[in-house]
């Protein structure tokens, strides 16, 4: 029971689902609270105070997706989402709306209770410290240099603003146009070959082995995280 007192809120119509997650968040210590509409979920972070929200995307009242909006607009609670394979572009956009990460449906236990621990874990204030470290590797944000086994990385000024915003997010899934807006601008947000380039640049760099990296990790389709 080593999360007694974490709380989990759930918002999810499918009581099948809620139920399933009830039992087995409970069993590894969870305390949880569900909520069956969008409107619910809003109103119960309010009062619950939940340490991180699983939420489903296609809920009855409002969209998952402006439960994010709205969320973001108040509260740092970190958020997973529920989604299903259709709904690729529904997932991207709950990420780039501050969203931490998604589990898509069916999924396993294991993968989600994974997550949650990534999640949390994400919350004590990463983007505060300066000087972050990742197994092996080591980015000190105050001197902007990256150093492996201490000994110095040379990165170019755009890697170096890649690997900052990973790790600044370390854990959570940040999506393609979430990096190509933020490191090149606006007009960049869909060129994503050109960002697969450069994280292919900074792999051989950081990872040592590139072909199987251990820090940087992509998600097909959405984006990357660096672990």
């Amino acid at each position: 029971m080593e999360n007694k007192g974490q709380r989990i809120l759930i918002i999810d119509d499918d009581t099948q689902i809620r139920r399933f997650l009830r039992v087995a968040l409970t069993s590894h210590g969870y305390f949880v609270k569900e909520a069956r509409t969008g409107r619910e979920g809003l109103e119960a972070v309010a009062m619950f105070s939940p340490d991180l929200v699983v939420l489903d995307l296609g809920l009855p009242d409002i969209d998952g997706l402006d439960v994010v909006r709205q969320l973001r607009e108040w509260a740092k609670v970190p958020i997973i989402i529920l989604s299903v394979k259709e709904q690729e572009s529904d997932k991207i956009a709950a990420l780039d709306l501050g969203a931490n990460d998604y589990v898509t449906k069916p999924f396993g236990m294991g993968e989600l209770l994974a997550r949650i621990r990534a999640a949390m874990r994400h919350t004590v204030g990463v983007e505060e410290q300066p000087v972050l470290h990742f197994e092996d590797l080591t980015l000190d944000l105050l001197h902007r240099r990256v150093t492996r086994d201490d000994e110095e990385i040379k990165l170019t000024l755009t890697e170096y603003e890649i690997v900052k915003n990973l790790a600044i997010n370390t854990g959570k899934v940040i999506t393609h146009s979430y990096l190509l807006r933020t490191v090149w601008g606006p007009s960049y947000e869909k060129e994503v070959q050109y960002l697969r380039v450069y994280i292919g640049q900074i792999r051989r760099k950081l990872e040592r082995d590139p072909s199987r990296p251990h820090h940087i990790i992509t998600e097909p389709g959405v984006g990357y995280r660096l672990l």
